[in-house]
């Protein structure tokens, strides 16, 4: 397969002594991904780059290797050398699919993480993506405290290793965010104290962060502007029909971008002309009834714009690798139409239309409890933050300046 991108130069990437021996296998998996001939040989000519990085810090063997080691190899600024970057990552991802690097260390940090996260999913039943945050947040306190190096340095844990945890977080986002961090600091303390391993009500030494509630100013777009971003959508290309049939739904049935991202062709009941939402945050999908225009919407892109892949998800990837399209790419595309419509939408994701919806919706009288149901939410508290009032709305309520006033 090399011999076919290189019939005159494939010995100069063969004969590199670490990758070259599996640089054929590796260019045949990348034409299986569906990269296109352009990427796979700039990919093919960052290993020589990958090559000396590897000789410089004397690796022997990509045997020894882990995939975080060899990740460490990817330029910290992927834009300093994009295709360093991307190759690093795919080589990664191959390696490891074909259990060529060595196993990471289970590190006590490692294990004591692991059993946290199961204790959030038996126990708490927190979904997926709450407990990737709580886990983040974990491993990096273990971090901070030197855990590994030091696994009886929770015994002596007090007040001033959680204060340098939350300075040296603070430092870096803002109060909403830092409010996250100590709750989910907060979760992981109280979790250490019933396996014994801290002192008891450390959790109870940190103060929140003070935020209050409508401090922000509302997200919802004018409902002109989500009509006139899905118009700019150019509707001729595979990934214009893709995105159209995403926001769409979003604009309509208010989605978060994690259930766009895990809808299934079996969620789709065309003779029932219904949908099943599915709802990774609470577990439970919603069925709501299938519109006339989400329908077509999505008969256009199964009929013309979806890959012919082996995959249950609804919206695939346009670009390599192939197979289902993430939450990321969702919000991606989000901010390419954004910036080609040039539309005045100063947020950068798809949940300002989720919002716009809410806010759409109570202007037209839909009581809070059925918005809150269709936007998957437990509580009337939930759905207020998406219904604060705009400037124009405070405008139709103000009252009449008494005549003492005007003089």
């Amino acid at each position: 397969m090399l011999i076919k991108f290189f019939p005159r130069v494939h010995d100069r990437y063969s004969s590199l002594a670490l990758i070259g021996p599996r640089l054929d296998a590796f260019t045949s998996w990348l034409q299986s991904e569906g990269y296109p001939p352009l990427s796979i040989k700039l990919r093919v000519r960052a290993t020589a780059r990958l090559e000396a990085l590897l000789a410089a810090q004397a690796v022997r063997r990509l045997e020894d290797l882990s995939a975080k080691e060899l990740l460490e190899f990817a330029p910290e600024d992927s834009q300093e050398d994009i295709y360093l970057a991307a190759t690093v990552r795919s080589l990664t991802r191959w390696l490891d699919a074909e259990g060529v690097l060595a196993k990471t260390v289970e590190t006590p940090a490692r294990q004591l993480v692991a059993e946290y996260l199961s204790h959030l999913d038996r126990v708490r039943g927190f979904a997926e993506s709450t407990c990737a945050h709580h886990g983040a947040t974990a491993a990096e306190f273990l971090g901070v405290v030197g855990f590994d190096g030091d696994p009886v340095v929770l015994q002596r844990l007090g007040s001033h290793e959680i204060e340098t945890f939350i300075r040296a977080v603070g430092g870096r986002v803002g109060r909403g965010n830092l409010q996250h961090k100590v709750a989910c600091l907060r979760s992981f303390l109280r979790f250490l104290a019933e396996l014994g391993q801290i002192v008891p009500g450390l959790d109870a030494l940190i103060d929140t962060p003070r935020t209050y509630r409508g401090e922000r100013l509302p997200r919802a777009l004018p409902w002109s502007t989500v009509q006139a971003f899905l118009k700019a959508i150019d509707l001729s290309s595979p990934k214009g029909r893709r995105d159209y049939a995403m926001f769409l739904l979003i604009a309509t049935y208010g989605l978060r971008t994690s259930e766009v991202a895990a809808l299934r062709l079996d969620d789709i009941e065309w003779r029932q002309d219904r949908i099943r939402i599915p709802r990774p945050k609470t577990r439970s999908p919603l069925v709501l009834p299938l519109t006339t225009e989400i329908g077509a919407a999505l008969i256009d892109y199964l009929t013309h714009g979806r890959p012919e892949l082996p995959y249950r998800q609804v919206f695939l990837r346009v670009r390599a690798p192939e197979g289902p399209l993430g939450r990321t790419g969702v919000t991606s595309a989000f901010q390419a139409w954004t910036r080609r419509g040039g539309l005045p939408i100063p947020y950068h994701g798809p949940h300002c239309l989720r919002h716009s919806l809410a806010v759409h919706l109570l202007r037209q009288g839909t009581s809070l409890k059925a918005i809150g149901d269709l936007l998957g939410h437990r509580s009337t508290e939930s759905t207020c933050v998406y219904l604060r009032l705009h400037v124009g709305d405070l405008r139709e309520a103000a009252l009449a300046l008494p005549k003492e006033a005007r003089r």
